[in-house]
Formats: C-alpha cells, structure tokens, sequence
C-alpha cells in the first residue's frame, strides 16, 4: 500500500470510526471506571469476537453490557446458568399449538445482539455446547430447522473465581474459541466513592440513549477488515504465538535468533493455538480502528496480547508448584521478544 492510498483510507477509517467516542462517552455516563472491561466489549463486538470475563460479584459487568446494548439500540439478553438448565432453555424448542393442531417455534434467549451468558460454568457441558455452537456458527437448529441469530451478535460470558463447588469447568477447547478472557478486580478508591454516590438512589433508572446503531457497527465491521497491517508486525504476532509452544520456539522469524526464551521450558504444558495469532491479528486491527488509524502499530498487539493469551496457555504441574502465573509469562514473552 501506498502512501497516497494509505492517506485515503486513513480519511475513510477516521469517519467510519467517529461513533466510538460518543459510545464510550454514553457508557461512561453510569459505568465509573472499568476502561479495559468497555473497551473490550467494544472491541469484540466490531472484531466479531465473544468475551469471557472473570471477576467477583458487584464489578459492573451485567450493567456494563446491558448499557453498551442500550447504546447501540440493541437487544439484551441475560441468561442465569444453573445446573438444572437445558438446551432447549438456551435456544428454543418447538411448542405444539391446541387451536391450530400445529406447532410453531419458540425461540430462546439466545436470539438477541447483545447475551450475557451468567456464571457459565454453572451449567453442563450440553448447554454450554449449545451456547459455544451459537457463539461459532451464528445459528441454532431447531425441529431440524436452522434459525440465524440476529447480527452484530455477542456473548459475554463470566465466572465466578471464588465459587467451585457445583460447577462444570469450560474444557480447555471450548474456552478457545472466546476472542479475550478479562479479568476484572475492585475499583480504585476515588471511583468506588463516585459509584457509591451515583448508585445508591432506590429509583434510579440505568438506561442509555442510543448514539449508534446496528448498521454503523456492521458497517465499522467491513473498515476494520481494510486496517492496514504490515508483514513484520504479522511475523511479531507469529513469533509471541509460536513462544508459548514447548518445543516449537525453533520456528521463531530470523528477528528474534538472539533470543532466549529458555526460561520457559518447563513452565508451558500446552501452548496457545493457531486461533490465537487469528484473534489477535482481528484485535490489533479493530484497536487501530477505535483510535482511528488506518495501519496497526507494535503497541495495538502488546496492549491485547494478555487478555487473548491468558486462556489459551496451560502451565504446567512445576509452573504451579512455584505459583507461576499466565500473566506472569506473558509479560517475560513480550519483554525478550524483539519488536518490529
């Protein structure tokens, strides 16, 4: 690309992208603090990705996509996962009609643009399948019928780290095909106050007004996929990708031949998949795009690469015994690795 052609849709992109400031600034207006959880939701919604979130109750997290759907003037759905819920719970069934000697379908919970998936590991593994089978194909079937979700479609799915006792873990395959794994902690001192302030009034209504629409998130959709990323940030991404996996790191680029990355020998069971590189290519694209740049800079992929690579690497038994963290490693992956 050109610096001409470059110049064009650097022009286009700021103008397809001029509703991500009024949109954070609506939801800014009743969620006080919680930048990264936001811009996520945003993120994942223009990448076409899907979220999981952990973090202790009272985060904001229900109030923070029911707003962001409010805001785009689409439909919200919640979902209480139990162990008791069924398929049929999640997605709909036929219902047999008496006056008509007929049945119809009854769609579930699932059709809408915006789902919050609550405490999904509460839930078995045919309901979670079901919701993950939605998340990838974007349809349901039911009574041998498909049936389209409603686009843009999202889910947000969170769990409860303080509480396992009765629940079924997402199985490390499934946890894949979640875009970001964000992890969410207790805000700062001066925002708690403000939350306490806004929110302890008995009548108050949280709603946003819309300040988008649909159209213009499916539309930013298509600009997104033109941003602009050069080879050697793609070989960057390649190289952070291929790290976390034992005994393939002899496929790094040429760039990175003088780095020592033996420190994580034993510390990585199972790396993170060819799905990863994909997701965070999608990300730093679509952070380019939120800051209204045309091309993708080193900086967009460090800013994402924990919250992609956090649930995508298993440690091993010895990274455990020493209290090794995801996190942990990551960070020393981005330290030694050289950058383009």
């Amino acid at each position: 690309m050109d610096k001409a052609e470059l110049n064009e849709l650097q022009l286009k992109i700021k103008e397809a992208s001029a509703f991500i400031s009024p949109l954070k600034t609506e939801i800014a207006r009743t969620i006080v603090g919680q930048e990264r959880l936001v811009n996520r939701l945003i993120m994942a919604l223009l990448a076409d990705g899907h979220l999981l979130i952990e973090g202790l109750p009272g985060l904001a997290k229900t109030l923070a996509v029911k707003i962001l759907a409010g805001a785009i003037n689409g439909t919200f759905s919640r979902i209480q996962f139990t162990p008791d819920l069924l398929p049929a719970d999640l997605i709909g069934t036929n219902v047999f009609n008496q006056q008509t000697q007929s049945f119809h379908v009854k769609t579930g919970p699932i059709f809408a643009n915006i789902v919050l998936a609550d405490e999904i590991n509460r839930a078995p593994a045919k309901v979670q399948s079901a919701l993950l089978e939605c998340m990838q194909e974007k349809q349901v079937t039911i009574g041998g019928k498909l049936h389209k979700v409603p686009l843009p479609f999202l889910v947000m799915a969170t769990q409860n780290p303080i509480e396992q006792e009765g629940t079924y873990p997402l199985p490390e395959a499934q946890i894949d095909r979640f875009m970001f794994k964000v992890e969410l902690s207790y805000p700062e001192r001066d925002e708690e106050i403000t939350i306490i302030n806004k929110m302890s009034h008995p009548e108050l209504q949280l709603t946003a007004v819309p300040v988008t629409s649909l159209e213009e998130i499916m539309n930013a959709r298509k600009w997104v996929d033109k941003v602009y990323i050069d080879e050697k940030i793609v070989e960057y991404i390649l190289d952070i990708v291929v790290s976390t996996r034992p005994n393939e790191r002899k496929q790094l680029s040429s760039r990175q031949s003088n780095t020592n990355l033996s420190f994580l020998d034993n510390l990585i069971q199972f790396g993170a998949s060819p799905r990863a590189g994909i997701m965070m290519t999608l990300a730093a694209k679509t952070a380019a795009f939120m800051e209204g740049r045309a091309y993708v800079v080193p900086q967009d992929v460090k800013n994402i690469t924990h919250d992609i690579l956090r649930h995508r690497i298993i440690l091993s038994y010895e990274a455990e015994a020493e209290g090794v963290t995801t996190n942990e490693l990551i960070s020393k992956i981005l330290d030694e690795l050289r950058t383009p």
